[in-house]
């Protein structure tokens, strides 16, 4: 009695029906870690996108000089590095005469409110302190440049004359406009009135699909030290000359450490990064997550796994004198291992499936909430996933069907 393909398959899906409740506790830790892993994936995959298309945002060839690392505004920064001592404004001129490899160099100036107060923007019947303010000579957009939605951008005449003019976040804009036309209007800006010559595009990626970009307030940078003389948060970016950028930042980097009299051997006191860096950093981390999340699903595999070598045990006990008719009709062994093996991969991988389709619709909730993030479930994921759950069935089915397949077929057939 030898059993086809399509038999054996129909045989252990007839089975698995049989007991419906149970074979879906079995398979629920498989669930629970195909899930984590393939939900985990989507999302970090899709946070990539959107960080690689943030900092593209930057240019390619950009080079960032700051005091501390991370957020150019300082916040949340090492209780190390906030010991460091202030870059200067005059570094620019300096690494534009001395760094050959460089072509352009801007500067910008990230001012605090003081201590208990917060920077507002308003406008008759609006008002917003959800901005970010930023003071950035105007060749920062030829180094980074950026597309305007309305209006333009202040030039170097207006820079130098500190006046009181903006350009706004799309974000920002619609707040305090919900009509449109913020450009050429004025706006109450922490106090002091400031005429908005415009608006920029929504920037592409972001964290969660929320570019800070959009939220920022940006203001000439003569006028940002006029306003704001106690704020020394200045922040320097350069252009490297096309196919120069690494030997650009190594001029900038002995540049640097030559204005701040770093030690020989000594690390440096600035934070020195481009786009490229920035993302390999962002990638490292997420890789560390993705490990851990890994590592918890492996738990719940492990847990199914159990649970379906425990079940296809029970199984084998409970149908031994199917087994022994089935022997005593000429099945040979592997076809017996066949049967039961088949069983325990389709357990598992029912059990991968479910996992794939409850992360299709995590992943689908999360576009929801954040439409900009562009998450979706990568096929190599839901391949990976699927795989592991038959992987498991394979594993922990082989010892039951085995023991299955080396039943006394006569011992079998007297089994009450």
């Amino acid at each position: 009695m030898n059993l086809n393909t399509s038999e054996t398959l129909a045989m252990s899906f007839d089975a698995i029906w049989a007991h419906k409740m149970r074979s879906g506790l079995t398979i629920l830790g498989i669930v629970v870690g195909i899930t984590t892993v393939i939900t985990v994936a989507s999302l970090l995959t899709g946070l990539q996108k959107s960080i690689v298309d943030f900092f593209k945002e930057f240019g390619t060839n950009s080079i960032f000089v700051s005091r501390v690392s991370g957020d150019p505004s300082g916040q949340g920064a090492r209780p190390k590095e906030l010991r460091r001592k202030y870059l200067k404004p005059e570094y620019a001129d300096y690494l534009k005469a001395t760094v050959r490899s460089i072509d352009d160099v801007a500067l910008s100036l990230y001012p605090r409110a003081p201590s208990g107060q917060v920077i507002t923007a308003k406008v008759p019947g609006y008002e917003s302190d959800n901005l970010m303010l930023m003071g950035a000579t105007p060749n920062l957009y030829d180094i980074s440049p950026r597309e305007m939605r309305e209006g333009r951008i202040y030039n170097m005449a207006e820079e130098k004359r500190g006046m009181r003019v903006c350009v706004l976040g799309s974000s920002l804009a619609d707040a305090l406009f919900p009509g449109g036309g913020a450009a050429g209007r004025s706006m109450i800006l922490d106090g002091t009135e400031f005429q908005i010559l415009g608006v920029f595009q929504p920037a592409k990626g972001g964290f969660f699909g929320e570019n800070g970009l959009d939220r920022q307030v940006v203001i000439p940078f003569e006028t940002a030290r006029l306003r704001y003389p106690a704020s020394q948060n200045f922040y320097i970016t350069a252009r490297a000359i096309e196919g120069q950028r690494a030997d650009a930042i190594e001029e900038m980097r002995a540049a640097l450490r030559k204005l701040r009299h770093d030690p020989p051997g000594s690390e440096d006191d600035f934070s020195l990064t481009t786009p490229d860096s920035i993302i390999e950093n962002f990638n490292k981390v997420t890789g560390m997550i993705l490990l851990i999340s890994i590592a918890i699903s492996a738990v719940g595999l492990l847990v199914g796994g159990i649970g379906v070598m425990n079940i296809m045990l029970v199984s084998v006990t409970e149908r031994t004198r199917e087994i022994g008719v089935r022997k005593a009709m000429g099945a040979r062994r592997q076809d017996i291992v066949a049967q039961f093996l088949t069983e325990a991969v389709a357990l598992t991988g029912a059990g991968g499936v479910m996992g794939i389709v409850i992360s299709a619709l995590v992943i689908l909730l999360m576009s929801l909430l954040f439409p900009s993030l562009n998450a979706e479930v990568p096929a190599w994921a839901a391949i990976a996933g699927l795989s592991m759950s038959i992987g498991v069935g394979v594993f922990f089915g082989v010892w039951p069907a085995v023991m299955a397949s080396r039943l006394d077929p006569v011992e079998a057939l007297r089994y009450e």
